[in-house]
């Protein structure tokens, strides 16, 4: 694995320079013209973030917006959303801090998640600098003009990060505000089908095999072909599920683009609590999302996609859903767990999800739906 430590001299280097010689006169913009949201998160995380570049575009209308992700998702937001650019940020690549050096001179510089990132927000010439309280260790803070507390009261997490932003919140989300990516073609199945995206970046966000084979019955008992999905590596997961491979399968052969027109054509989308699930929010097809050690209400569409077709399927007030961090600041209400196999040897929380649960949410949203 590459190290961070080249690129995080750099940022450091380019921090101290704009300290150097912007040491004053520092103010906040009543309307900035240049506004830079930095951050280098998951894929959920990051589509979470949708809210804000909408909340920017209607407070901000004439601004230009610019946003970091990895590399890695830069791909979907090739059709700029809201008007908004994506640009490939990762502090093992120190080729993408030099591209971002090109866009340097920010009015504004929004930080929703790691504090750690407002230096490079200050190496890059940006004026005024907002983040949320409570980051560790401090330091990380010590660049950021304007620190917003965390709310005391429940929100989803795209509803949250608006709360960097003064004004009222933005308008729900609509399939149209985001134009799907461009992606090479492949063969998408025939027919109408339901997408079960099984796999998890952890095994302790699996849902065991034989739920899933409960779920595939029931859901082609009803007249749709299943599509089988999960990440580069997972194709084991998949075998455990359907080991005479009878179903069509992807497993980790298609970017996300691909992904995204997979289940854009899908009749409904079945996933566990991870980036996949809200990718299928964004492209607008109906879903079910299954819940373990995350937070339906931390990690769900929130007021912002009020008006999804979702289900979210939980044990609600598991006992272990209690570590209450959001990237790393201690929020009593978060109602949350990031346990890793140290910690945590099986998933309980989603061990007691029963199929009976999901089948009922499934049925829920095809009602009303014939296939052809």
């Amino acid at each position: 694995m590459r190290s961070r430590l080249p690129g995080r001299v750099l940022i450091g280097a380019l921090a101290a320079l704009d300290v150097l010689t912007h040491p004053f006169g520092r103010s906040k913009p009543n309307s900035p013209g240049r506004i830079l949201v930095i951050h280098h998160l998951l894929l959920g995380d990051t589509i979470m973030l949708t809210p804000l570049l909408k909340k920017l575009r209607e407070r901000f209308p004439l601004a230009e917006i610019v946003m970091t992700c990895p590399t890695a998702f830069v791909g979907i937001y090739e059709r700029r959303p809201y008007g908004v650019e994506v640009l490939p940020f990762d502090e093992r690549d120190v080729g993408t801090v030099f591209g971002l050096l090109h866009q340097s001179g920010f009015d504004l510089a929004l930080i929703p998640a790691e504090n750690r990132l407002s230096w490079l927000a200050r190496g890059l010439g940006s004026g005024w600098i907002v983040a949320f309280s409570g980051d560790r260790p401090p330091h990380k803070s010590w660049l950021v003009d304007e620190l917003r507390d965390f709310p005391a009261t429940p929100m989803a997490w795209g509803d949250l990060a608006c709360l960097l932003v003064d004004g009222p919140p933005p308008r729900p989300y609509r399939a149209e505000d985001w134009p799907a990516p461009v992606c090479a073609a492949f063969e998408l199945p025939t027919g109408d089908y339901c997408v079960l995206h099984v796999g998890a970046s952890t095994p302790l966000k699996l849902w065991e095999p034989e739920k899933w084979r409960c779920l595939v019955e029931h859901v082609e008992a009803r007249g749709y072909g299943v599509v089988l999905s999960a990440g580069p590596g997972e194709g084991p997961i998949i075998d455990e599920i359907d080991p005479e491979a009878h179903r069509v399968r992807f497993a980790g052969n298609l970017v996300l683009a691909q992904l995204w027109r997979l289940l854009a054509h899908a009749k409904l989308a079945v996933c566990l609590d991870t980036g996949v699930a809200h990718l299928a929010r964004v492209a607008g097809v109906p879903l079910v999302v299954i819940f373990g050690g995350g937070s339906a209400s931390l990690f769900g569409g929130g007021e912002f996609w009020r008006e999804a077709v979702e289900r979210k399927v939980t044990i609600p007030n598991f006992p272990c859903r209690d570590e209450n961090v959001i990237f790393r600041r201690h929020v009593p209400w978060a109602g949350t767990c990031a346990r890793t196999l140290r910690g945590c040897q099986a998933p309980r929380c989603l061990q007691q999800v029963p199929s009976d649960a999901t089948i009922e949410a499934v049925d829920s949203l095809l009602k009303g739906i014939s296939p052809a």
